[in-house]
């Protein structure tokens, strides 16, 4: 989710749901210890709960970008084992550390050392020629040994050597069944689920098994679905429609624009809300063309919205249709 979960995407997720943990998009230590660190570890309040997603092998530097982290207001800090990115292999972070979890595990006790907030990792099940019934279990029991109780699984290898990253993403066959079993065998632990989940049915099977189900892109594409999630996975709140979410994305909107943020800065997260929808194309149509030009403002995101209104009678039969269709499992 490089460039993509930024932290105008997390306010518009949060939007749409105020239970889900939401995540940075990957941050190495390198940029976080020697870069431009206000605006990389930047977020509203409004994100809470949020965690920090870092990259590195390094377990001073992992600590030392932990600790600010920690600082930062951050509520958990996350050690990406997973990335198959060829940037991320390059520098020795990412899906190549499941090769040496002694490493991992390493690292995850310096950076658990260094913090009070919960460290965690996401990994996959393994890499390249690896059993993943070993090299998922020993990472696993290893960091566990290190302090480590929450892990979030990938549930397919990534193949370094001859995929690439987009096909890393599709191509591995998924493997559930395992990850269920490490939450069986290992009860102890938090076990969250990752991997080619697009709705929130199938994040219910899921759950049956393991404690959490992570939605990177289904809930990026269709971000619409997590206005369901409160209701139906933690059994709190009411549905939040897609109507209702741009609405209280708007004050955000006119922070940032007066802060000097540029609009399709944020309505880039948002083309895909009314995904499903009649006039869907027509609202992606105007934020995509209008929202680029300079100066353009909330008239646009209104301008949008009203055309979509257009498209019902304005009773709020878009959403209610959107919620339907995620109740059905669909719209992802």
């Amino acid at each position: 989710m490089m460039d993509w979960t930024d932290r105008h995407c997390r306010v518009l997720h949060r939007m749409l749901t105020g239970r889900a943990v939401l995540y940075t998009e990957m941050l190495t230590t390198g940029a976080i210890l020697h870069g431009d660190r206000a605006r990389l570890l930047a977020f509203d309040p409004a994100e809470h709960p949020v965690a920090l997603q870092l990259g590195g092998s390094e377990p001073a530097d992992l600590a030392a970008a932990a600790r600010i982290g920690e600082a930062e207001g951050y509520d958990e800090i996350n050690l990406n084992v997973g990335c198959p990115s060829d940037r991320v292999q390059s520098g020795r972070f990412g899906a190549c550390l499941m090769r040496e979890p002694e490493l991992v595990a390493e690292c995850m006790a310096a950076m658990g050392a260094a913090v009070k907030v919960p460290v965690t990792v996401k990994c996959r099940i393994g890499v390249d020629d690896q059993d993943p019934q070993e090299s998922l279990f020993r990472l696993v029991d290893l960091c566990a040994a290190a302090g480590v109780r929450h892990f979030v699984v990938h549930a397919r290898k990534a193949i370094l050597k001859g995929l690439s990253p987009k096909e890393n993403r599709d191509v591995p066959p998924l493997n559930y069944p395992l990850v269920w079993r490490l939450k069986a065998e290992r009860p102890e632990l938090t076990v969250v689920i990752n991997g080619g989940i697009g709705s929130l049915a199938e994040a219910e099977t899921h759950l049956a098994h393991v404690d959490g189900v992570m939605l990177g892109r289904a809930a990026y594409h269709t971000p619409g679905l997590l206005g369901e999630a409160d209701r139906r996975l933690f059994g709190v709140g009411e549905t939040v429609g897609a109507v209702q979410a741009v609405e209280r994305y708007r004050p955000y909107i006119a922070r940032e624009l007066a802060a000097g943020t540029h609009l399709a800065a944020m309505t880039r997260h948002m083309l895909g809300l009314f995904h499903g929808l009649a006039g869907a194309r027509t609202w992606r149509r105007i934020l995509t063309v209008e929202g680029v030009k300079p100066g353009a403002g909330l008239e646009v995101v209104d301008a949008a919205l009203a055309a979509v209104s257009g498209f019902s009678d304005g009773s709020g039969l878009q959403d209610q249709r959107l919620a339907r269709r995620l109740e059905a499992g669909e719209a992802a």
